[in-house]
């Protein structure tokens, strides 16, 4: 061990302990510094690839314009085919708490005109009031 530290002193080095657990302990010669950018370069790069589906919202009315209705649509189509997982929330003001189901018929156009590029995930949960529906991106595809 020491012979290889005056080693790596005589060559302006560093001696790093690559495996100290075990028998004997595997060492190397070289420069830490440049050790340690390139095992960050590395962890960055593969961040990089990786894609975790994030979640996104959209937020919907029960009694939504045709043109405003289409803008979300544009949204939802956006995001579930950059492969994110998109919730759909409606949100029922007033007296639209009576008629539920013209918010439930807004939501199931929204997944009618989603259907080639996402699946719904379970039924309509109602809290209160909104009522929210995930929806997945087709994976294969």
């Amino acid at each position: 061990m020491s012979d290889a530290l005056n080693l790596a002193r005589e060559r302006g080095l560093d001696l790093v302990c690559v495996a100290p657990q075990s028998i004997p302990p595997v060492c190397r010669i070289l420069d830490y510094g440049k050790y340690k950018y390139e095992l960050n370069k590395r962890d960055k790069e593969s961040k990089k690839k990786q894609h975790f589906g994030r979640l996104k919202e959209i937020k919907l009315k029960a009694r939504i314009e045709e043109h405003d209705y289409q803008v979300k649509l544009r949204k939802a189509v956006e995001f579930l085919s950059r492969g994110d997982k998109l919730k759909l929330t409606l949100t029922l003001r007033g007296r639209e708490m009576i008629r539920q189901d013209l918010g439930r018929k807004t939501l199931a156009r929204m997944i009618e005109d989603l259907k080639d590029l996402g699946q719904a995930e379970g039924n309509f949960r109602t809290m209160g009031r909104r009522i929210t529906i995930l929806v997945t991106p087709h994976t294969g595809r």
